[in-house]
């Protein structure tokens, strides 16, 4: 899920790209999250994903005011998705500004949040 506030740009998406690419987060021949998803040569669902900017810290009812409106997130998730097609190849995505039912397995007890404005 990628979710696009209004402060982010594409430097944003040239950090996250490699860094999905490159992370460590599959299991090893010992068990061991030891391999990455260019190791395993795997495929990457992107949807985009605003709602992963719902502020529910006041009231009763989330606030989207963090995430960017379309006309900056579309085309960041576009720059992001070719970018991670250069890195990886095999990359799937929702449709942007769509009602979309995905379906997913979550494998095990973890799940990454990788925050890219954490690192400037």
């Amino acid at each position: 899920m990628l979710g696009v506030t209004h402060e982010d740009t594409i430097h944003d998406a040239d950090y996250l790209a490699p860094k999905i690419a490159s992370l460590r987060i599959f299991d090893d021949s010992e068990g061991r999250m030891n391999v990455s998803l260019k190791d395993i040569e795997g495929g990457l669902l992107v949807v985009s994903q605003f709602t992963l900017y719902g502020d529910v810290r006041r009231g009763l009812r989330p606030s989207w005011s963090e995430a960017a409106p379309p006309e900056l997130a579309e085309p960041l998730y576009e720059y992001f998705v070719e970018s991670s097609r250069k890195l990886i190849g095999r990359v799937e995505t929702g449709s942007f500004r769509k009602t979309m039912q995905v379906e997913l397995v979550n494998d095990g007890p973890v799940t990454i949040m990788l925050d890219s404005r954490k690192l400037f």
